[in-house]
C-alpha cells in the first residue's frame, strides 16, 4: 500500500512537473490528464486512453489514481514524457496537417493517434510524401433534392487548383470546384455520421454546401488533409509574404457558432419563423438556412466593425413583440435583424460570437 501511494505521488509529480509537456495529455492537448500509456511513456487523457486500449500492440494504458504502477513503469515513465514523444512521434508533420485538439471530433483524434504511433507517418526516418499529388476516390454525398447519400466519385488536383467530383461514369463532371474558396469542416453530429465533412465552395454568388462521408475513418481524414494540402499550397503561392503562423488558420476553418434561431422580415411585422444559423467568423457572414443539412443558404447578414456602425444587443427594439423567449438585435447601417434564442444560455453564446466576429480587424 506504502509503494502504491507514493508511485502514485511520484505519477502526479510527474505529470505536473514543468518542461515535460505532461501538463496537457499528449494527443489532443487536454488539460490534467489522468491517464498514461507506459509503453510509450506519455500522459493523456481518458477519451484518447480508449483510442490508445485499440491499440494493444504499440500501447497499453493505466489510470494514474487508480490503477497500480510497479517500479520499473515508474522508472520508464520518468526517462519518457510527452515531450520526448512529440519529438520522435512528431517530427515531420507536415504544416498542412490538421492536428486535432480535445474538442474535435473523435474520427479526427484517432487518426491523428494511429497515424503517429501506429504507421509512423511523420517520425525522422519516414519519407516525405508530396502534398501536390492528386487525390480520387469514392465518398458517399448527401444529395441536393433526394438527400439521399449516394456513391459520388471525386477527384482533387492542387496542381490544377480544382476539386472536381462526378454523378454518372462517363462523361463531365457535376461540379468543378476551385480550391480558392474550397472549405472542409467535420459535422459528425449535424450529419448524424461519424464520419460526416462538410465541403463548402462559391458558386454563381452563393456558398454552397455538400455533405459527404466516407466508411473509412482514415479514408475521410485523409481526403480532409489532402484538401488542407491543396488548400495550403493555393495560400503558399498566392501570399508568398504572408507569415506561416497567419496562413495555417486560413487553410480551413469550423464555423465558431451554429443553432436554430427564429427570424422575422426587414419591416419586423411578419411571423418569427425558426432558421438553421451558421457565423462564419473569416468570411465574416451569418447565413441562415431552412434546415441544418440544405444546400444553399436563404439569406446572410454581413457582420462588420463596431466602427463601420455593426453591434449586438441582447433584446428587442423598442415597439418590436416577441415571444417570452430571450432575443438579441444585430444593428448594422441599413437596418436592425431581430433573433429568437431557444434559451439564455444559447443567447449568451450568440451574443459572444457575433461579437468577437465585431471586435475583429477587417483584412484585406
Amino acid at each position: 500500500m506504502m509503494e502504491r501511494d507514493s508511485n502514485k505521488t511520484v505519477l502526479l509529480e510527474l505529470q505536473r512537473a514543468a518542461g515535460t509537456g505532461n501538463s496537457r495529455c499528449a494527443d489532443c492537448g487536454m488539460p490534467d490528464p489522468e491517464w498514461a500509456s507506459y509503453k510509450l511513456g506519455i500522459f493523456i487523457c481518458l477519451n484518447c486512453s480508449g483510442i490508445h486500449r485499440n491499440l494493444p500492440q504499440i500501447s497499453r494504458v493505466k489510470s494514474l489514481r487508480l490503477d497500480f504502477w510497479e517500479n520499473d513503469l515508474i522508472e520508464f515513465m520518468k526517462k519518457h514524457g510527452n515531450l520526448c514523444a512529440k519529438a520522435k512521434y512528431e517530427a515531420k508533420v507536415p504544416p498542412y496537417y490538421y492536428i486535432p485538439q480535445f474538442c474535435d471530433c473523435s474520427v479526427l483524434k484517432e487518426q491523428w493517434i494511429r497515424a503517429k504511433y501506429e504507421r509512423e507517418e511523420f517520425v525522422a526516418t519516414r519519407k516525405t510524401i508530396d502534398p501536390l499529388c492528386s487525390r480520387e476516390g469514392f465518398l458517399w454525398k448527401r444529395g441536393r433534392e433526394n438527400r439521399h447519400f449516394r456513391k459520388r466519385w471525386f477527384l482533387l488536383s492542387a496542381r490544377e487548383g480544382v476539386m472536381k467530383y462526378y454523378t454518372k461514369e462517363f462523361g463531365g463532371p457535376k461540379a468543378i470546384i476551385s480550391i480558392e474558396n474550397l472549405n472542409a469542416m467535420f459535422q459528425t453530429d449535424k450529419i448524424q455520421h461519424a464520419h460526416g465533412l462538410q465541403i463548402t465552395y462559391n458558386t454563381d454568388g452563393q456558398r454552397r454546401n455538400l455533405f459527404v462521408y466516407h466508411e473509412s475513418g482514415k479514408e475521410i481524414v485523409d481526403w480532409f488533409n489532402a484538401i488542407r494540402a491543396a488548400r495550403y499550397h493555393y495560400l503558399r503561392t498566392t501570399f508568398p509574404n504572408v507569415p506561416e503562423p497567419e496562413l495555417i488558420p486560413r487553410i480551413t476553418r469550423n464555423y465558431i457558432k451554429e443553432g436554430y434561431m427564429e427570424k422575422t422580415g426587414p419591416k419586423q411585422k411578419e411571423p418569427f419563423k425558426v432558421r438553421w444559423f451558421c457565423l462564419d467568423s473569416q468570411e465574416r457572414i451569418l447565413m441562415y438556412f431552412k434546415k441544418p443539412l440544405d444546400a444553399f443558404a436563404q439569406g446572410q447578414v454581413l457582420i462588420g466593425t463596431m466602427d463601420e456602425g455593426y453591434e449586438v444587443r441582447a433584446g428587442v427594439p423598442q415597439g418590436v413583440r416577441v415571444k417570452k423567449k430571450p432575443a438579441i438585435t444585430v444593428v448594422t447601417p441599413m437596418r436592425e435583424f431581430v433573433f429568437i434564442c431557444e434559451n439564455e444560455k444559447e443567447q449568451r453564446e450568440w451574443i459572444d460570437a457575433l461579437n468577437g466576429v465585431i471586435a475583429k480587424p477587417l483584412t484585406g
